[in-house]
């Protein structure tokens, strides 16, 4: 019984993952206390599983993978809950709940449920992995692309250059600056569900293979949930805060070199390798 209590913990988390975005970013207060009763009914479904897996194992500490994921989500989402009690936090909140929720999503699937009826499918969903994580990468470049000829377009209009006024110049086509900031937060709140459904769907399938635990000490994987904390920390910073113009261009610069750093990461990743084995 333990695991449906389980299950309907992830499913509460994941809801107030989604949630906690708009209650931060949009300070939003009727998405504010929609995230706080739907993770703290999530807790309080988590904490009954907890018990019940405990006392029906007859032990009070935890065995096996599954288990310490378990009470480790569970830990993050106490301390998650009293930083929010004691300072008001919630902004803890999107990096907390979807931390959680990761945690507590793969014994929640239980056994039986982390086996795919045949390759093919596997393969269909590894393509979907593929895709929505290629998406993800491209949406980003082109946010923080847009961030770049920001500053190149501000940097012409405090020169006094307009278009047309001495010849033709290569930067003419430039749009104007509230355009490409524009273009900047859209492209990147695009990428970002594609991103987090990218890693979750890689999250399910490498539940088919025999790497276990090994599976989050590939460089790789790292790698990649540090790309998903970059993103969050952008959105944060233009939506959360407000970060906008030359600040926001120099942040995205940050964001480009941690790109490429996870880009490099691959070639010593023996989970994911698109070069020569």
């Amino acid at each position: 019984m333990y695991l449906l209590w389980l299950r309907v913990a992830a499913i509460l988390y994941a809801a107030g993952c989604v949630a906690a975005f708009p209650a931060v970013l949009y300070n939003s207060e009727r998405w504010r206390k929609t995230c706080v009763h739907l993770s703290g009914l999530a807790f309080f479904f988590h904490f009954v599983s907890v018990v019940e897996m405990l006392v029906v194992a007859h032990r009070w500490m935890p065995v096996g993978m599954r288990e310490i994921e378990s009470l480790l989500g569970f830990a993050v989402a106490g301390l998650f809950f009293l930083l929010w009690w004691l300072y008001d936090a919630i902004s803890l909140g999107i990096f907390a709940l979807p931390a959680t929720f990761f945690l507590v999503f793969a014994p929640a699937l239980g056994e039986s449920a982390r086996r795919f009826p045949s390759q093919r499918v596997w393969m269909s969903w590894l393509v979907v992995h593929i895709i929505a994580l290629l998406l993800a990468y491209a949406a980003l470049f082109l946010s923080l692309l847009a961030s770049m000829l920001y500053l190149l377009q501000e940097r012409r209009i405090k020169s006094k250059v307009r278009p047309g006024t001495s010849g033709w110049s290569p930067a003419d086509w430039l749009p104007p600056l509230d355009t490409l900031e524009r273009i900047a937060l859209a492209t990147l709140e695009f990428g970002f569900p594609c991103m987090t459904v990218g890693l979750l769907i890689g999250f399910v399938l490498v539940q088919q293979t025999s790497l276990g635990a090994s599976y989050f000490l590939d460089p790789n994987i790292l790698a990649s949930f540090a790309m998903w904390i970059v993103y969050v920390t952008l959105l944060l910073f233009r939506r959360g805060i407000g970060l906008r113009g030359r600040k926001a261009a120099y942040v995205s610069g940050a964001a480009l070199v941690v790109m490429m750093a996870v880009w490099a990461v691959n070639f010593f990743s023996q989970v994911h390798r698109f070069g020569p084995q």
